[in-house]
């Protein structure tokens, strides 16, 4: 199998590598085991001197890396700098906080003395996906090296230079050898190292289905699994929203990276009393947005990343127009070269319509009216997933509560849904499970070991066995 680097502006192959062979994943697996035994022993100055650096290299070499995001899924230039730019945020805040999250913590119990330590597990299996390339590897990476585990990753076969440069990083950076793995595998081989029993636990960023694929097959050998996968997040305009500034952050929330994000907002639920003023501010600001080449700088949207995606998405436009959504804006895929697709706004939608059960995974945003505040909520909740999700009011008290009956992993009232270090990040239902980031993520790939020191105090009783 051959991995290539393709150009989604221009459609042309700009690279290839070949997949790892099998004594290069044996390689890889050898090393990453032997690599534990040291990297464990590190102190977390260490690993925090490791990871600033690596902050460094990314920041010294930003616009090399941005290019590569650019030039391999289409990212808009601007954007793919601020990715880089975060992934050194997210570097820095571990080398900082990991310290304090992973500290030992006394529990009050039968015991003299009793406490918690968090140990790393050991080697970490990450399949990680093309859409944010660089911060989708670390915000894992970095939580997981500051817990002391050693990681072998599989990127998307479509952003393989990606893939290399984040190795490069590390290394620059002085991480040891075998700490950090890249490695070109497929699908099948990727099941392989899932299965074998030095890797410890498994990550994935990506779609329903291949995160079915590998909890079933971490789950067959007992092997724990975190993922991270679909979303259709409503984006909930109640009658008393801020419309300037729910319009704004409608369309960054919808298009950035040409709508091709987990936690983008895709199914747009307002309020029948604003309907009306909301939804021409939304068409007339959507048309202001610049369709071109990712490179230039004045561009808001790219091509999508693969012409697989092109095609999908516009068969979900298409069949959603079938069962009788409206156009209100774009809905064709422009006469040039490229995977591009208009940026584009459906009304009438409703359940029953792929714009609203599936995930659309590019630039269309699905919109559809809600009688009441209970209809809204009810609206957003009919859904198989549940990641992110955005409420507009200026009724704070309210937001809270509406906050609680949200089915998702994450509630963001009057802002932008989006990942930062300090919030735990992840979903529920069909959008997977676990978290990453802030305390909570890099406790994931951890041993969470009880220490009880006898002899039990004297006003308690011995407990059952079991």
């Amino acid at each position: 199998m051959l991995f290539q680097s393709l150009n989604p502006a221009t459609e042309e192959v700009v690279a290839e590598f070949q997949e790892a062979t099998a004594e290069e994943v044996e390689a890889a697996l050898a090393g990453a085991v032997t690599a534990f035994e040291s990297w464990r022993r590190t102190s977390f100055q260490q690993r925090g001197d490791l990871l600033r650096a690596a902050a460094k290299q990314l920041r010294g070499d930003k616009q090399r890396l941005a290019g590569l995001i650019t030039l391999e899924m289409g990212k808009p230039i601007i954007q793919a700098e601020a990715e880089i730019e975060k992934c050194a945020g997210g570097c820095e805040y571990y080398a900082t906080h990991a310290e304090s999250f992973l500290a030992d913590l006394a529990k009050e119990s039968s015991a003299t003395e009793s406490y918690v330590v968090f140990d790393p597990i050991g080697t970490v299996f990450a399949i990680m996906p093309w859409n944010f390339p660089f911060w989708q590897v670390f915000r894992f990476a970095a939580p997981a090296l500051m817990a002391g585990n050693t990681m072998i990753v599989k990127h998307a076969a479509s952003t393989p230079q990606c893939a290399l440069a984040i190795d490069e990083v590390f290394r620059k950076a002085g991480l040891p050898d075998s700490v950090y793995t890249n490695l070109f595998v497929n699908h099948d081989r990727a099941a392989e190292i899932i299965e074998d029993e030095r890797i410890r636990a498994v990550t994935l960023t990506g779609s329903e289905r291949a995160g079915t694929s590998v909890a079933s097959t971490a789950g067959r050998v007992v092997k724990k699994s975190v993922l991270e996968l679909g979303g259709s997040d409503p984006f909930i305009v109640l009658p008393d929203a801020d419309l300037e500034a729910s319009v704004s952050t409608a369309v960054t929330a919808r298009y950035q990276n040409a709508g091709q994000s987990c936690i983008a907002a895709k199914r747009f639920i307002v309020a029948d009393e604003v309907y009306d003023a909301f939804v021409p501010r939304f068409v007339e600001a959507i048309e202001k947005l610049n369709l071109d080449d990712p490179a230039e700088r004045s561009t808001n949207i790219g091509p999508l990343a693969r012409g697989d995606l092109l095609d999908g998405l516009e068969k979900q436009v298409h069949r959603s127009l079938d069962l009788g959504a409206t156009v209100l804006t774009g809905g064709y895929r422009p006469d040039r070269k490229g995977y591009y697709y208009a940026p584009t706004v459906l009304t009438d939608v409703k359940p029953g319509m792929p714009a609203f059960d599936e995930e659309v995974f590019g630039p269309v945003a699905a919109v559809i009216r809600a009688g009441s505040t209970g209809e809204a909520i009810s609206l957003a909740n009919q859904s198989r997933f549940g990641l992110g999700s955005s409420v507009w009011t200026r009724d704070i008290a309210n937001a809270r509560r509406l906050a609680r009956e949200i089915e998702a992993g994450m509630v963001f009232i009057n802002g932008l849904v989006a990942s930062e270090p300090a919030l735990p990040f992840g979903g529920v239902k069909h959008s997977g499970h676990g978290r990453e980031l802030s305390e909570f993520g890099i406790r994931e790939f951890v041993n969470v070991k009880t220490v009880w020191i006898g002899p039990r105090r004297d006003d308690s009783a011995p407990p059952p066995s079991e």
